[in-house]
């Protein structure tokens, strides 16, 4: 878990009256580091072809699922509620029947994702997907083209035979010379390199265009309600939500991206609506398994996820890597009585004790984080947020919206 920044640690009424009074600082919003999307917003040939192939719904075995599928352009990369029981992964597999193990995240933002690693303290941090398993884009974007719940193609060979009639051959050929769709391999690498590009250049992947951006830039105000849900947010006694979703602007992006790429434990409970769940002895871990095999050993991690940003987080749910939580209200709720309140979440076993945290093996529950703000409570605390401040964390959130427009 990061450190909180000086900024973070203001008193949130000390904070939320600054941020008014100077108008929300600079203009950092305007991308302008190498690697970012040019002002023009013009992609190179590269990029361009990525965006076609990222759309090709014929390079799935059903010939109806693409990338753009799971994570849809118009919805912040998204595909809220999308699936078997609304898990938010649209079904895939030859006859789009196979349902998904985790809600897909957005792709929004990622190209500011450090590589996956251990920091100094050994604590994980980065990487691509839910547990971190890819070190790049380009991995990452290789990987779904051959996975049974999603496109679903047998190996490397499938994909270079679809790729090869495709309406963009022609042009992948010229980019990549004549004989590319000869070698499989090749292929493969290419194509990922070429949506990883897409990733990179496009503006829509990281538009840092939201109210809040807007604020930051001193182009706009927030709300009563939205300052006050910035300083819980912010405040360490109360939301502490910017321990792990930092609303200061890293040294690396042109804003702040709402996560510090961490990885937390939260314990959230089974969700029946996953078909996996069924076998009452499968468990999904995170870090340990069982889609990455390389920390097996590590214990100590089983149980963790990625923290996403919360940038669009208000345009739907699920909630969670599991999907648990339909709505945001539900979520917030679950983070603050989580422990002053477990039954409301967790099922009571024979005995009539809560059987908490659920989702995990009982020999991993200690890894689930219990000691940060908001989870260091115990039943018959007062949670750390009212349902009324949790309505003003949401109106906050509402600000970190892609596409935000004066009224």
């Amino acid at each position: 878990m990061s450190a909180l920044s000086p900024w973070q640690a203001l008193a949130p009424f000390v904070l939320a009256a600054a941020l008014t009074a100077c108008g929300g600082g600079s203009s950092d919003s305007q991308p302008a580091a190498p690697g970012l999307p040019s002002a023009s917003g013009d992609l190179s040939a590269t990029a361009q072809l990525g965006e076609r192939i990222f759309k090709d719904v014929s390079l799935s075995a059903s010939g109806r699922m693409a990338c753009a599928t799971c994570h849809v352009p118009d919805s912040a990369h998204l595909n809220p509620g999308a699936g078997t029981a609304g898990l938010g992964t649209s079904d895939g597999g030859a006859n789009l029947d196979i349902q998904g193990f985790r809600k897909a995240p957005s792709l929004r933002y990622l190209r500011f994702a450090p590589s996956f690693n251990f920091d100094s303290e050994g604590t994980p941090n980065g990487g691509f997907m839910r547990d971190g398993r890819f070190l790049t884009l380009a991995e990452q974007a290789s990987k779904p083209f051959f996975e049974a719940h999603e496109m679903a193609l047998p190996n490397a060979d499938a994909l270079a035979t679809k790729a090869a009639v495709a309406e963009w051959a022609s042009d992948f050929r010229k980019q990549y010379g004549q004989d590319v769709f000869a070698d499989p391999a090749k292929t493969l690498d290419r194509i990922a390199f070429t949506l990883a590009q897409y990733q990179k250049e496009a503006p829509e992947f990281a538009p840092f265009d939201s109210k809040y951006d807007a604020f930051l830039a001193g182009k706009t105000l927030l709300t009563a309600q939205e300052l006050r849900g910035l300083a819980l947010f912010n405040d360490p006694t109360k939301g502490n939500c910017a321990a792990c979703h930092p609303s200061a602007k890293p040294p690396n992006a042109p804003g702040p991206l709402f996560t510090d790429f961490s990885y937390d434990n939260l314990g959230v409970p089974r969700n029946t609506g996953i078909r996996a769940n069924a076998d009452s002895s499968y468990f999904d871990l995170g870090l340990c398994g069982p889609f990455r095999a390389d920390l097996a050993g590590r214990t100590d991690l089983c149980g963790a996820f990625k923290v996403p940003t919360l940038r669009n987080v208000t345009i739907g749910g699920p909630y969670f890597h599991n999907g648990r939580f339909a709505t945001l209200k539900e979520a917030l709720r679950f983070y603050v009585r989580r422990d002053t309140h477990p039954e409301e979440w967790y099922p009571q076993l024979a005995d009539g004790t809560i059987d908490k945290f659920d989702d995990l093996p009982p020999a991993y529950r200690g890894n689930v984080n219990t000691t940060e703000v908001p989870y260091n409570r115990k039943p018959g605390d007062a949670p750390a947020l009212s349902d009324a401040e949790i309505d003003d964390v949401i109106s906050f959130l509402g600000t970190l919206r892609d596409g935000w427009t004066p009224p």
